[in-house]
């Protein structure tokens, strides 16, 4: 049992070193003016080579767009229960706990994003923005990932629960694959989507196991 709590430590620490790994050969291996405006990518054989193969689909583009929304929306849902439940129980310390770690979460990912936008690796294939992680892939992991694992908290029936923690997996899927194959970024921009926010999935899990919300509350 005590082993089966360190995992989702262990799991963080792995993906964290591979995402390092990933972003240490990014600044210093094989970096070349690939992109459209001119702009240096790390691994430009390699990115150069997956992206012409896939192309530009400016529908799977749309896709990942919309799934995005709806992580979205999926946060603002979760932030509105708990101004529900902050009204109704006039407490922060009456708030279920895993929302804190969730909201921990959220701010994780945004702490991220920026720092990325700031601290720019990659440029996109064809718009001179940063691409390195892909953010939308991160917000897939994050947000329906951890979605996914509060499932079992707020949905007592289980067919209901297991429905939607498969809609979840399955818009978690949609969304990285679509955001790849699109060709709105490189290979290992999206590498990076998935190390970085598996990383970051893995420590809510970890910080979830250590909350103890008791499953009744009177509001």
């Amino acid at each position: 049992m005590k082993h089966s709590k360190k995992l989702p430590w262990v799991f963080a620490a792995c993906f964290f070193a591979l995402f390092v790994i990933l972003l240490a050969l990014l600044l210093t291996v094989d970096v070349a003016p690939i992109a459209a405006d001119g702009g240096k990518v790390g691994l430009s054989t390699l990115n150069g080579r997956v992206w012409k193969a896939i192309g530009i689909n400016p529908t799977l583009y749309r896709v990942a767009e919309w799934t995005g929304y709806l992580a979205l929306l999926l946060a603002a849902g979760f932030a509105l229960l708990g101004l529900v439940q902050l009204l109704r129980r006039r407490s922060l310390a009456k708030i279920d706990r895993e929302l804190f770690v969730l909201a921990g979460l959220y701010i994780a990912a945004l702490a991220c994003y920026l720092f990325f936008e700031v601290f720019v690796v990659n440029v996109r294939p064809t718009e001179p923005e940063a691409s390195f992680p892909s953010s939308h892939t991160v917000l897939a992991i994050t947000f329906f990932g951890s979605g996914a694992m509060l499932c079992r908290r707020y949905l007592k029936r289980k067919p209901l629960c297991l429905c939607a923690q498969i809609v979840l997996i399955v818009l978690l899927v949609l969304t990285t694959l679509c955001r790849f194959l699109s060709g709105a970024h490189w290979l290992t921009d999206i590498l990076g989507g998935i190390f970085l926010g598996s990383a970051l999935l893995s420590l809510f899990c970890g910080f979830l196991d250590r909350v103890k919300t008791k499953p009744e509350r009177a509001d």
